[in-house]
C-alpha cells in the first residue's frame, strides 16, 4: 500500500471531505527540508521563508501550497520557461528590477484593485516599497523587503590591525585609504582585508555599481544611453583591482568560498548582503566557527556620495489567474505580508511602516549598526533588459580580474553590448 504524506492544510480539508485549493509557489533562497511552521525561531533565508510558507499552508483554510523546486542561479530562466509553456506558478518571488521585463510583457497581474479584499493595506508600505512594486501606474506585486550590500566585519581581525575605535570598525573614506587599510591588515595579521564573490554571481558587479553611483554616475541613462567606459567606471574598477594587484584580496573566490573564508576568520571584511546577517550572527555564536566577534556596517563612502547596491524582493501572480485561483494566491500574498517581521529576522530591511516602527524590529541583532543603509540604497534606471545587462557586466568584469583583460577593453566591450541591449 502506498502511503501519501498530506500537508497540514490538505489533511484538514480531507477530514471534512473538501478539496483544498492548491497554490503552486515558486521561490529561490535555497532549500530547507525541516523548516516546520514556527516562523519565529527558524534561522537563515531558506528556513525562514519556508517556515512562513509552511505556516500559510497549515493556517489558511481550504488552501494547500505546493512549493516548486527551483535553483537560484537559473531561477528566472525557469520562470520564463514556465510562462512560455503556460504553466507559471500561481505565486512567485521576484526582484524589483525584473518588473519592467515581466509586467511590460503583460505576464504579471496588476493587483491594486485586489489588495483591500485580500486584507493587504498598501498604505502601511513605505513609499519606497510601493515604488518597488509599481510599474506605469499599476501595482504588480506585494513587496517583502529591501536588501542591500553591507560590509560584514570580523572585529577580532580589525582589532589586531588597529582599525577599531570606540567599539566600531574604522572604515576607509577613499580608494587610497582602502588600500592603506588593506595593507595594514595584511601586515598585522597576514590575512586578506576584503573577501567577496568575484568569480561567480554578480557581487562584483554590485560593488562596481556602488562605486560608480558614489561618483554620481551610472551604467546607463534614463534615455537608454550606455555610460560604462567612463572615468567613473574606470575609477570604480581600479578601486577593486588595486587590492588584487597588491595581494590583499583574492579575485578567484566564488560565493561559497568567500563566505567560508570570512567564517573561518581569514578575512577582515566580507562584502555580502543583508540576507546573511541572521545566519552570520548564529555562526558567530558557534564555538566551532572561526568568526567570533561579528559586526555589520553600512557600505563605506569612498568617493563623493554615499551609495550601495540595493534591490527589493516581492511576490507576484500571473495575469492569467482568475476567480478562486486568483483569490487563493492573494491570500498567500497577504499571509506573507502579515509575516514581514519574521522575514526581517534574516537581516533584510522591512517594507511595512508598522513593522519598522516596532520594538520587535529595532531590537533585532545588529540592526542599529546599518541604519544608514536605507538612505544610501541606489539602483539603475528601470530596464526590461536588466538581467542581460547584468550578465554582460559580470562577464566583462570577471575577464578583468580573472583573465587579465585590460580595464579599457573590458569596459569598452561592455558598453557596446549594453548599448545593443538597450537599443533592442
Amino acid at each position: 500500500m502506498k502511503h501519501v504524506l498530506l500537508t497540514a492544510a490538505a489533511a484538514a480539508t480531507f477530514a471534512t471531505g473538501a478539496l483544498a485549493q492548491e497554490v503552486t509557489l515558486g521561490r529561490f533562497f535555497g532549500a530547507c527540508e525541516d523548516a516546520g511552521t514556527d516562523t519565529t525561531t527558524s534561522t537563515g533565508e531558506a528556513c525562514i521563508i519556508q517556515s512562513i510558507i509552511n505556516a500559510a499552508d497549515a493556517e489558511l483554510d481550504g488552501i494547500s501550497i505546493n512549493t516548486l523546486p527551483t535553483d537560484w542561479g537559473n531561477y528566472y530562466d525557469q520562470i520564463k520557461a514556465a510562462y512560455a509553456g503556460g504553466t507559471p506558478p500561481d505565486v512567485h518571488v521576484m526582484h524589483r528590477h525584473r518588473i519592467p521585463e515581466f509586467a511590460g510583457l503583460g505576464a504579471l497581474a496588476e493587483i491594486s484593485g485586489d489588495l483591500e479584499a485580500a486584507g493587504i493595506d498598501p498604505n502601511d508600505w513605505s513609499p519606497a516599497a510601493l515604488d518597488a512594486v509599481s510599474f506605469e501606474g499599476g501595482i504588480y506585486g506585494v513587496p517583502m523587503d529591501f536588501h542591500a550590500n553591507l560590509w560584514h566585519v570580523n572585529m577580532d581581525v580589525m582589532t589586531e590591525a588597529g582599525l577599531v575605535e570606540d567599539g566600531k570598525p574604522v572604515l576607509p573614506s577613499s580608494p587610497e585609504e582602502l588600500l592603506a587599510h588593506a595593507q595594514q591588515v595584511k601586515d598585522a595579521t597576514g590575512k586578506d582585508y576584503l573577501a567577496a564573490d568575484f568569480a561567480q554571481f554578480p557581487i562584483g558587479v554590485r560593488l562596481v555599481l556602488a562605486l560608480m553611483w558614489q561618483q554620481n554616475a551610472n551604467i546607463f541613462t534614463e534615455d537608454g544611453t550606455a555610460t560604462i567606459n567612463t572615468d567613473a567606471g574606470k575609477n570604480a574598477v581600479t578601486t577593486i583591482t588595486q587590492l588584487f594587484d597588491a595581494g590583499l584580496a583574492n579575485p578567484q573566490l566564488n560565493y561559497a568560498d568567500s563566505q567560508q573564508a570570512f567564517l573561518n576568520g581569514e578575512a577582515a571584511i566580507l562584502v555580502n548582503g543583508t540576507w546573511v546577517v541572521d545566519f552570520y550572527t548564529a555562526q558567530a555564536a558557534d564555538p566551532a566557527v572561526g568568526l567570533e566577534n561579528y559586526y555589520v556596517a553600512d557600505f563605506p563612502t569612498l568617493f563623493e556620495t554615499g551609495a550601495t547596491w540595493a534591490d527589493s524582493h516581492m511576490w507576484a501572480i500571473p495575469s492569467t489567474l482568475e476567480g478562486d485561483d486568483k483569490m487563493a494566491a492573494l491570500k498567500v500574498l497577504a499571509f506573507i505580508n502579515d509575516h514581514n517581521i519574521d522575514w526581517a529576522r534574516t537581516g533584510h530591511m522591512a517594507v511595512r511602516k508598522s513593522v519598522v516602527e516596532s520594538d520587535a524590529y529595532t531590537s533585532l541583532p545588529h540592526r542599529d549598526e546599518y541604519t544608514g543603509t536605507a538612505a544610501i540604497a541606489k539602483d539603475t534606471p528601470p530596464s526590461e533588459r536588466y538581467g542581460a545587462i547584468q550578465d554582460v557586466l559580470n562577464r566583462e568584469l570577471q575577464a578583468i580580474w580573472l583573465t587579465g583583460k585590460s580595464v579599457e577593453d573590458a569596459l569598452d566591450d561592455a558598453e557596446l553590448e549594453v548599448q545593443d541591449l538597450l537599443d533592442r
